[in-house]
Order: C-alpha cells, then sequence, then structure tokens
C-alpha cells in the first residue's frame, strides 16, 4: 500500500514561480517552449532525449548568477560545447515568472562568444502592468551597455538610468540587483540565487564534515549531517517529522543523530530497530541515506523558491517512489520542483499536466509534449489508470527507446 506524504507543517510562504520557459541553441535545445509550468514539473524520456540539458539550463543559470558567467560557460567547454551544433545565433533563456502581488515578468537572457569570451549581448526585463497595451521594458541591455527603471512599480513615465557595466560578460540583473533602488530587479536576484539544483551523492552523505549546523543541504548532500545538527538546534519539531516521514518509508529506522566528536568532526549515526546501538552511516544502505538527504532538502523550514532532481529513483526501491513523488508535490506547495525520471513507479504517482515527455525530432533536436495533450491519456486517467502503467504499455507514442518516436499523432 503508498504511504501519503506527512503533513509538512507551516503555512505555505507565497514565492515567485516560473510559469514559462524558452531556450534557444542550448546543446540540443535548438527551441523548445515549456508553456503553463505547474508546480511540479516532471521531464521524462529516454536516454539522450534532453532531459539532463534542460535541468542544466537552470543549473546554468544559477550558476551564471552565483559565479559568473565566464565561470559556468567555461565550465561546460565554451560555445563549442555548450551552443546546438550548426546555429548562427546566441544561446537564449527566457523564463516568465510571477511574484506574490506582483504581474507577470519576463526575464530574456542572449549570450554569444565574442574572441572566445562570452558576451551578454541582449538583456531585458519586461511587464504589461494593466490589461491594455505593450509590454514594459524596465531594464535593457547590450554588452554591458543599457539602461534600467527604478523604482517598487517601474512604469514608462520614470526616468530611464544609464548605467553602463565594467565588462560585456556581466549580467545587468545580477549586477543591478544589488542595490535597493531596482527591487524589482533585486526580486529577480534573490530568487535565482535561491534556486536549489541537486546533484546528490550518496558517498558523499557518509562523510564526516567539521562539526558545525548549517542550514541549507549541500548540491551534492555532504553536509547531510551539519544540516541535521542545525534542525536538531533550532527546528526539532520539523526534523520530528522528517523522522516520522522516514520511518513511514524504511519502518525499522527508529532516529538519526549528528554527534560532534573530539577531533571537532561531525559523525552521522543512524539508529535502527531493534538494536540497541546505532550505526555509522558510511555503513548505513544507499537508499536510507538518499531518501534521508531527500526528506530533509524537502522538508526545510525555508524552502527554496526551485528545486531540481535528478532521477530521484537511483538507489531507492520502486515501492518507495510512488510516497517520494507525493512528498514532491507536498513541497511544491511551498516552492517550485522540477524533476527528471525513468521511473514509471514515481510517475504513477503523477498527473498528466505535470509531465513534460521529450523526444528527438528527425533533426535530432529535442522537443516537448505535455502528457495531458497525448490522444487517450486523460481518457485512460479516468477510468482509473496510472500514468506509468499507462507509458510502460505503450500509450503516450512518444518518446519510447525502443520505437524511438516523436509527437504521436492525433485522429
Amino acid at each position: 500500500m503508498n504511504q501519503m506524504p506527512l503533513a509538512q507543517t507551516g503555512k505555505p510562504k507565497k514565492m515567485a514561480r516560473i510559469t514559462y520557459l524558452k531556450v534557444e541553441n542550448f546543446r540540443a535545445l535548438r527551441r523548445v517552449e515549456f508553456k503553463n509550468i505547474t508546480p511540479l514539473t516532471v521531464l521524462l524520456g529516454p536516454n539522450g532525449s534532453g532531459k539532463s540539458t534542460v535541468f542544466d539550463v537552470f543549473a546554468f543559470l544559477s550558476e551564471c548568477f552565483e559565479s559568473g558567467l565566464r565561470r559556468a560557460w567555461d565550465r561546460r567547454g565554451r560555445a563549442k560545447e555548450l551552443k546546438t551544433r550548426g546555429s548562427d545565433g546566441p544561446l537564449v533563456i527566457e523564463i516568465k515568472y510571477r511574484e506574490p502581488d506582483y504581474p507577470l515578468i519576463t526575464y530574456h537572457l542572449a549570450v554569444d562568444e565574442r574572441n572566445g569570451a562570452p558576451a551578454v549581448v541582449e538583456e531585458w526585463l519586461e511587464w504589461k502592468r494593466g490589461s491594455h497595451g505593450r509590454p514594459f521594458r524596465f531594464l535593457d541591455y547590450r554588452e554591458g551597455v543599457g539602461k534600467a527603471v527604478s523604482g517598487e512599480l517601474p512604469d514608462i513615465e520614470d526616468k530611464r538610468i544609464d548605467i553602463p557595466l565594467k565588462s560585456p560578460d556581466l549580467i545587468a540583473v545580477n549586477a543591478l540587483g544589488q542595490f535597493a533602488e531596482h527591487p524589482r530587479v533585486a526580486a529577480l536576484r534573490e530568487f535565482i540565487t535561491g534556486w536549489y539544483v541537486s546533484y546528490f551523492s550518496v558517498d558523499n552523505t557518509r562523510g564526516q564534515p567539521e562539526a558545525g549546523p548549517q542550514e541549507r543541504l549541500s548540491r551534492t548532500g555532504d553536509n547531510l549531517a551539519n544540516v541535521i545538527q542545525y534542525l536538531s538546534d533550532q527546528h526539532p519539531a520539523r526534523l520530528n517529522e522528517i523522522f516520522g516521514a522516514l520511518r513511514s518509508r524504511v519502518p525499522r529506522i527508529e532516529k538519526v543523530l549528528a554527534e560532534p566528536m573530539p577531533d571537532g568532526r561531525l559523525l552521522l549515526t543512524i539508529k535502527d530497530a531493534p538494536f540497541d546501538n546505532a550505526i555509522l552511516a558510511r555503513f548505513a544502505s544507499d537508499g536510507t541515506l538518499k531518501m534521508l538527504a531527500y526528506l530533509v532538502l524537502l522538508y526545510d523550514p525555508s524552502p527554496p523558491p526551485f528545486i531540481g532532481i535528478e532521477e530521484p529513483e537511483n538507489f531507492l526501491h520502486p515501492r518507495l517512489l510512488y510516497g517520494l513523488a507525493e512528498e514532491c508535490r507536498a513541497a511544491a506547495e511551498r516552492g517550485q520542483l522540477l524533476v527528471t525520471t525513468h521511473s514509471p513507479f514515481f510517475l504513477n504517482a503523477l498527473r498528466p499536466q505535470e509531465v513534460r515527455v521529450l523526444y528527438r525530432n528527425e533533426e535530432g533536436y529535442t522537443q516537448a509534449l505535455l502528457a495531458s495533450e497525448i490522444p487517450g491519456i486523460e481518457e485512460f486517467m479516468s477510468e482509473g489508470a496510472l500514468l506509468g502503467h499507462l507509458w510502460l504499455e505503450g500509450h503516450f507514442g512518444a518518446g519510447d527507446p525502443l520505437t524511438n518516436q516523436g509527437a504521436p499523432v492525433r485522429q
């Protein structure tokens, strides 16, 4: 029997949410759009379909804001490896997002290479505050030169200020968002720098880090013990919720302890029934540690506005995945989640509008299709079918690694 997610206490805090994504010339993503993005969005498709590439779009944008465009560009092999083969135009990322109590905002970033170095060839922010008229662009930059309108509610009648940047590889939103006179720009900067794109490694969670509480799980999970120490000190009730959720998935687990050692390191131990002595985390099962790390992330008292998780099914028993998907949906009430998967068991807990099927077209470029748009899927599910079973039985007609089919044809 599938376990229901445990209640995550506290009234959800309203956060900005992404509703639209467009990507051009990013590896296999020659041009792809995701409209009406849901709080929980799951990418499904065979190996090489582009799931990890879409995932990396968010990681790339996040790294651009955290460590700079040049570093994010260089570590991905520069234009030779990053841009779509045979493309002449710039790499483009465009998102539409909505802050609580504000109109829909569009952020557009276009990057190309100049003399071996990346340059922001176009970057702008715009919104339409009323129901009529054209969108108003309140930030507009090209290769380090541009203008921005200040104020809480920038409008066409407000004064545009020329603010040149020191280098064409600087992102204007990242630079101007550090100043109080640009609150809408600052809000976008805070939103993107708050993203959490996970690259969990179970081996990293087995380490013995230096003692000291840390609020947020690292992207690799190597500070799991530090976060448990923080939750134990500052949010014991939330930690008990995490343990309760873990026990519902791994019944013999009683508790997890993070204890400082005399040499200054932090020791993570797991107590399971019926034994009196806890075992070291490095001897615990991969699945137990990974489930614990996911729950720590999903039950964060101050959750990131956006979480990306790749292939959560790795190391986990298939029967745990339905419950994990439900935990992800519960967490999506407080933030926004993007998940890539190959698992029909994870898929069984999902709704068709939450799933995007990725496949390559005849030219070799990634395309995306909503599961709810596939003929017959909604009808099957209204009769009680589960999405994962429909996928395994070949009803999707897209993204099948054996048939290599593209989009299904409507009758």
